[in-house]
């Protein structure tokens, strides 16, 4: 149903998808009054969206692939574990800016019920910030305040359940049939039993089996994850509908990315597996077309913490996009086995399908995050080398626990199981890598060489193409936080030992060189400036894997736009020879000096990233210039202009002519050092002029060419780059 009264913007997105729209909805429900309904919904929110977030979807649909570009970074934090409050993030946006992020992700914030809140993936109420961390009305002003310094906020939304304290299970608990049919009850265990044969469990030892017995409603409910946990019933239109209208309300607040949680679980069928359905990409499909009906400059993550071949189908097609945005579960799993094993070989083997993916499909990359490590490794690939899963599973553990001899990590595992001889892990990077161990000892020795691991794990994050996102704390070196031992809210879930509160006194010794804290912080900066400043890095450059012909240095090459780039990463302690033979002349990135890329020495830990530029002669022996166009602090004037006239701006830049002058004038030695002056606060200016901030490496960043080698790929259009920068900049 399309009412003729409607606004004609709304009309137009509505009708671009109404009658897939109605097909899919139909096909699902068979129910014409709820797809009425629904439409009306979207409208309803439309409505609502402020005329400011209006005015940036404008801008976000004139650039669709504003998210893709190299010179995005993310952070993952905890509110309270961050700042205490909302308000409090939102006073510490300026060290945000510092790390160079413009991507930054909330965990879950809405309300849920202390001791039963699932580190907040329990929601009680998906309209209500939790109290001890603000409001609803904190939450906009603090993605305001990110929108004014280029940053994107995203935010969780848990809908494969909800508490057993929300509304709908309150009432479902005093026996309303209406909100029953909102959840999966039975009357006996008999159904529930026939589920048990086929599905998986989640938690087989500190919550085993799908359902539990609610005893005020005298029936069974299923609880997939944990008993207080309610499974929603998506079968239920009236459960879409209102979910999808919580969805819309957190992107009035200013969310400008939704991760989907557990969405492979969302659609249950008896006789499966209720995992990965195709009902469940149909719904995706609906939730990213309401999206784009209602707030399109809106992202939709997803959260599928499975296997490749289970993951990749939740981008959709080109044609019939689901979401924008994906986790790359795998590559970190299979980063962590490298560690412990010092064998390329698997991650080699699971690059190579990832590279193999179309350009279009943007993943998340990350080494930790606030869960736990699962080793769903590819087992069939590690079985040629007689690699036994289970075997393989423990060796893992008992290295990363530090059980080992030969091991410095320090964690924790999760959800152990002996019965399957499976747990997970847990811990954050530094420990992780050997900081912990080697501060314990006061061994200077091991602390080096632990965070020479840290730096290269960094660099190969760096490299991958997408998104990559630290944990916070990750900056610093943060080490596990042994405290939740004694908090019976915690004690029974290890992975608060990787949610640790970030230390601010450790924060303050960023700029202190001769701590751990000084060094970590520095060496990922220039990582990230020098990615930010080489369109090799970009998510459109064609990458491989480089055969190294030695099993613990793994080999990736990149290119686009006239730069190749040979990145070499020593997963060993030892020093190691990558055996390549590449024949043009190469600039070392983190040196800036020439570096033959033919049989590469490599010291134990270390990684090197090797450029190529088909140009003309540009680096004269110079470091390159990290040239901070998107992540740089803005002055207070370009941060509050509206984005409509920020939308003037970028269609002015696009003008060839008018972004050749542009080109010139930002290669000027004497601006360049003025821009520098400007931006650096005076504890880095000092370092980032001395190693960076030389004119020769601006020139090449400024003189970017559109053209390419000719059996190369089309580089991208400059329209789209320059639109990219001002959008990420407001």
């Amino acid at each position: 149903m399309i009412n003729e009264n409607w606004e004609s913007e709304f009309k137009t997105r509505l009708l671009e998808h109404y009658d897939e729209m109605k097909w899919l909805y139909t096909e699902l429900y068979n129910d014409p009054h709820a797809f009425d309904y629904f439409c009306e919904m979207l409208h309803q929110y439309y409505t609502e969206r402020s005329d400011l977030l209006k005015e940036w979807d404008e801008a976000r649909i004139a650039v669709p692939n504003w998210y893709q570009g190299n010179e995005m970074l993310g952070m993952l934090m905890y509110v309270k574990q961050f700042a205490g409050t909302l308000k409090g993030v939102k006073e510490h946006l300026d060290y945000v800016q510092e790390c160079g992020v413009n991507y930054l992700h909330l965990m879950p914030l809405l309300e849920s019920p202390a001791g039963r809140s699932d580190g907040g993936y329990a929601v009680s109420n998906f309209r209500k910030v939790q109290p001890e961390l603000g409001t609803m009305e904190d939450l906009s002003d603090l993605a305001t305040e990110c929108h004014k310094k280029g940053m994107s906020v995203c935010l969780d939304f848990v809908m494969n359940h909800t508490s057993e304290d929300h509304e709908w299970a309150k009432r479902a608990r005093a026996g309303e049939k209406e909100y029953q049919d909102r959840y999966f009850f039975f009357d006996n265990w008999n159904i529930p039993n026939e589920f048990e044969k086929t599905v998986p469990q989640v938690f087989p030892t500190t919550a085993p089996g799908n359902f539990s017995w609610c005893e005020e409603a005298h029936k069974v409910v299923m609880t997939t994850f944990y008993p207080y946990q309610w499974d929603l019933n998506y079968n239920n239109p009236t459960v879409f509908n209102d979910m999808t209208a919580n969805m819309l309300n957190l992107c009035n607040h200013g969310v400008d990315i939704v991760r989907l949680d557990a969405v492979p679980y969302i659609w249950k069928k008896l006789g499966t597996s209720c995992r990965n359905l195709p009902e469940v990409h149909t719904l995706v499909r609906l939730m990213r077309m309401a999206a784009e009906v209602v707030c399109p400059g809106t992202l939709l993550l997803g959260e599928v913490v499975m296997e490749p071949s289970k993951v990749v189908p939740y981008f959709g097609s080109i044609e019939k996009p689901e979401c924008h945005m994906l986790y790359n579960v795998t590559t970190m799993a299979s980063t962590w086995h490298t560690v412990a094993t010092r064998d390329v070989r698997l991650l080699k083997h699971q690059l190579g399908t990832v590279f193999a993916l179309p350009k279009q499909y943007t993943f998340l990359n990350y080494l930790r995050c606030h869960d736990d490590i699962g080793w769903g490794l590819d087992y069939d690939f590690l079985g040629q080398f007689g690699i036994n899963e289970v075997l393989h599973k423990k060796f893992l553990n008992d290295y990363f626990t530090g059980k080992l001899w030969e091991s410095n990590g320090r964690g924790e595992l999760y959800n152990d199981d002996p019965t399957l001889g499976d747990a997970r892990l847990c811990g954050t990077t530094a420990s992780l890598c050997g900081v912990e161990a080697a501060v314990y000892e006061k061994n200077d020795w091991k602390l080096n060489m632990s965070l020479e691991l840290d730096e290269m794990l960094h660099a190969f994050l760096f490299t991958q193409s997408g998104i990559p996102v630290l944990y916070s704390g990750d900056e610093i070196g943060q080490l596990n936080d042994y405290s939740y031992h004694d908090d019976p809210l915690k004690w029974d879930d290890s992975r608060y030992l990787h949610r640790g509160d970030l230390n601010w006194d450790h924060v303050a010794m960023r700029n202190d060189m001769n701590t751990r804290q000084g060094r970590l912080f520095h060496a990922l900066r220039k990582l990230e400036k020098i990615r930010a400043s080489h369109p090799v890095f970009e998510s459109d450059a064609d990458a491989w894997v480089v055969e190294t012909y030695n099993d613990h240095v793994l080999g990736i090459g990149r290119y686009f736009d006239n730069e190749k780039l040979i990145a070499l990463f020593n997963f060993s302690e030892d020093e190691q020879v990558a055996w390549i033979n590449e024949e043009e002349d190469y600039i070392d990135l983190m040196t800036g000096l020439q570096r033959d890329a033919k049989g590469v020495n490599l010291a134990g830990h270390s990684f090197a990233w090797l450029l190529h530029s088909y140009r003309e002669k540009e680096y004269n022996n110079e470091a390159p210039t990290p040239v901070e166009k998107k992540t740089k602090p803005v002055d207070k004037s370009d941060a509050e202009a509206k984005p409509a006239e920020k939308k003037a701006e970028l269609k002015a830049e696009a003008k060839p002519a008018e972004k050749k002058a542009e080109v010139k004038a930002e290669a000027k030695p004497a601006e360049k050092k003025a821009e520098v002056k400007a931006e650096a606060k005076p504890a880095e200016k000092k370092a980032e002029v001395k190693v960076e901030a030389k004119p020769a490496a601006k020139k090449t960043q400024s003189a970017k060419k559109t053209t390419r080698k000719p059996a190369a790929k089309k580089t991208r259009k400059t329209t789209k780059k320059a639109s990219t920068k001002k959008v990420t900049t407001k």
